[in-house]
């Protein structure tokens, strides 16, 4: 009877024990949006994608046309989660530390190693290392960080994101801007982080009804002609949001039209888009985690495709090419989502750096807190 107690009171001690854990598992667990996490990776391989054809433009229309469609939403759809994930940030220091080690630091490195990967490839030894000046697919990280800065503000003012699209139009009227801190990309894909921090999780429950679905289909197909149409009619950089009216050979009020025109397209086709992310929970889900991980490490590969001849075979350049390339791109950059690719690079992306930071007095001991005041 004795040795049953015992048992009894172990298996409670250590029910007890459990529990507490569980508890912290459990929120962390539900803490991740799986339809959050399916956009997040659905819309990274359509980066990828978009990348990989990229040297398929120049003979292809119909690549050009859906080139056109998928630049249309994707990043707008990377940028209004990132923006929605970014509505409560405030300059906490335990948010700020955060970041520093999840932006900042991964800026420079990549930035870094964007540059001297482009030296060694093209054997173009003058090629600069810049901070003020995003190579490639660094531009995001560096606008993320400026747009997180600034959340603070969104959240104070009246009408954020009005004042977020008059900011971006007035920078298409302004070739001054130039090229540092690519600020000509930041503001006008301001709006749509803005766009992101003011929406509810009920407003993307909105797009996400089944009449919604239905019409999306014909959405697509309808931008899918525009844009087969508008190829040899439009310049294409206007997708881009890197330059101004000015440098793109038109009058400054072009600029502001279609600071208004892209952003409303973009606007119904991401809402297309995200109408179709599955809710539940799948195999890609946990992808969602790895984005950066695949966004940042794809364009290596990108990189070395064009430079070392990979797009010259003349098949490539047909549609069994374009589908081929499409396949791979996905392939790619889901493998670089995965959980040991995040772990490998780390050091890169998620590095501790808790010698660098001061500790936050909110988690010393209470006697430390007391030696120290002391």
């Amino acid at each position: 009877m004795t040795q049953i107690t015992e048992q009894s009171a172990r298996a409670v001690s250590g029910a007890s024990a459990q529990a507490p854990a569980a508890a912290r598992t459990a929120p962390a667990a539900k803490s991740r949006d799986a339809f959050f996490d399916n956009a997040k990776y659905l819309a990274i391989v359509l980066v990828a994608v978009a990348h990989a054809w990229e040297p398929l433009r120049s003979g292809s229309r119909a690549v050009s046309a859906v080139y056109i469609v998928v630049y249309t939403f994707h990043m707008p759809a990377f940028i209004i989660i990132s923006g929605h994930f970014s509505r409560n940030f405030d300059f906490r220091p335990d948010r700020v530390r955060r970041l520093i080690t999840g932006i900042a630091v991964p800026y420079i490195v990549f930035e870094v190693a964007y540059s001297l990967f482009h030296r060694w490839t093209t054997d173009d030894s003058d090629m600069p290392i810049s901070l003020i000046d995003p190579w490639y697919l660094t531009w995001f990280l560096l606008a993320l960080f400026i747009w997180r800065m600034t959340a603070p503000i969104w959240r104070l003012v009246r009408w954020p994101l009005p004042l977020a699209l008059a900011i971006a139009a007035l920078a298409t009227t302004s070739p001054q801007i130039g090229n540092d801190l690519d600020l000509q990309r930041i503001l006008q894909f301001l709006p749509f982080f803005v766009l992101g921090m003011v929406l509810k999780r009920e407003h993307f429950l909105l797009v996400r009804r089944r009449a919604v679905r239905i019409i999306a289909v014909p959405v697509f197909a309808l931008a899918l002609v525009f844009a087969y149409w508008a190829v040899t009619r439009m310049n294409m950089a206007w997708f881009f949001h890197r330059d101004s009216a000015e440098e793109l050979g038109v009058p400054w009020w072009t600029g502001v039209l279609m600071t208004f025109a892209l952003f409303g397209c973009s606007l119904v086709l991401t809402a297309c888009f995200f109408a179709w992310v599955p809710g539940r929970r799948l195999w890609v889900t946990a992808l969602g985690a790895g984005t950066l991980c695949g966004y940042l490490l794809h364009g290596f590969v990108v990189q070395s495709a064009g430079t070392w001849g990979w797009y010259d075979p003349a098949w490539m350049h047909r549609p069994v090419g374009a589908v081929v390339v499409s396949v791979a791109a996905a392939v790619l950059v889901t493998l670089l989502c995965t959980p040991p690719f995040q772990r490998i690079f780390r050091f890169a992306l998620e590095p501790e750096m808790a010698w660098a930071f001061k500790k936050d007095p909110a988690k010393q001991a209470p006697g430390e807190r007391a030696a120290k005041s002391s």
